[in-house]
């Protein structure tokens, strides 16, 4: 789903259009990518949304994304920066542009190892489109079933699986898009200044996914 309307399709359905309805005017302050999941952010007023907006722009916020990627990290811990231009190509995706991009930096954490995979938890502190998708792309690494950074394939239990014996023809996939989520955002709230921690548990395909790729380390 959209967190915001596009200029693609005016027909498909909309986060913002829909909360709309429950909540009054929003005013869109994080947003995610429609095949992705995770947190929100809309301001519910035009000071609140200056203020958040601010605040983001000069990195008083936290946010804390999860990846299943493809791929084994060479490392525990690393950053990368490169500047990125949003539209780059003729595939609409972001791309790597050291002369006309826009600043970005990403640090990268592995919370899981499995064989051929891994869970990486990701600190963006810029917030430029597609950011962490293309700096994982970078490092090598790319996210499961991710049209347009890696194949885009989803990842069925029969290509984990060695002694899966299930009919190939009505297999369901583990993870049909692209395998990242938008876990926690933390910020202080615009009207009183107190700490907010919005956080969003994993969804149910990237639950059955993780559980799959345990049994598979377990081996």
């Amino acid at each position: 789903m959209l967190a915001i309307p596009d200029r693609w399709d005016p027909d498909v359905p909309v986060a913002k259009e829909l909360l709309s309805k429950e909540f009054g005017v929003l005013l869109p302050v994080h947003r995610i990518d429609k095949d992705t999941t995770g947190v929100l952010v809309y301001a519910r007023n035009e000071r609140a949304h200056r203020d958040l907006n601010e605040r983001f722009a000069t990195r008083q916020v936290d946010k804390i994304y999860l990846a299943i990627v493809h791929g084994e990290p060479e490392q525990e811990v690393w950053e990368v920066e490169l500047p990125l231009r949003a539209d780059g190509d003729r595939d609409h995706r972001t791309i790597i542009d050291l002369s006309k991009g826009k600043a970005a930096k990403t640090r990268f954490e592995v919370v899981e190892r499995f064989r051929g995979f891994a869970l990486v938890r990701a600190l963006p502190e810029t917030g430029r489109t597609h950011q962490i998708r293309v700096h994982l792309a970078t490092s090598g690494l790319k996210i499961v079933a991710d049209p347009l950074y890696g194949d885009g394939a989803p990842l069925m239990l029969s290509a984990l699986k060695r002694t899966w014996k299930g009919d190939v023809y009505e297999e369901q996939p583990l993870m049909a898009r692209t395998a990242l989520h938008a876990a926690e955002i933390s910020f202080q709230h615009p009207t009183n200044g107190a700490a907010l921690k919005i956080e969003s548990p994993f969804p149910r395909d990237f639950r059955a996914t993780l559980n799959q790729l345990r049994k598979l380390r377990a081996r």
